[in-house]
């Protein structure tokens, strides 16, 4: 196996309606200008509130991504 340097980014995804898509829309961010993503960390998970309802799942999450060395 050979040796690998990677560096992590924090990122908040956001989702009406669930954490994973939550997770799920950060990573898709990610992809999109980042290149080698290949992990994640969920760091915390939170939501907004209205009217007595979720009305949003929030999750930090750090995501990790391969540097070409």
């Amino acid at each position: 196996m050979s040796e690998h340097v990677y560096k992590k980014l924090e990122l908040v995804g956001s989702s009406k309606d669930s954490i994973e898509g939550a997770i799920h829309n950060a990573i898709a961010a990610a992809d999109k200008s980042v290149k080698n993503v290949e992990w994640f960390e969920v760091q915390e998970t939170r939501g907004h509130v209205e009217n007595g309802k979720v009305a949003h799942f929030q999750v930090v999450v750090k995501v990790g991504f391969r540097v070409d060395v």
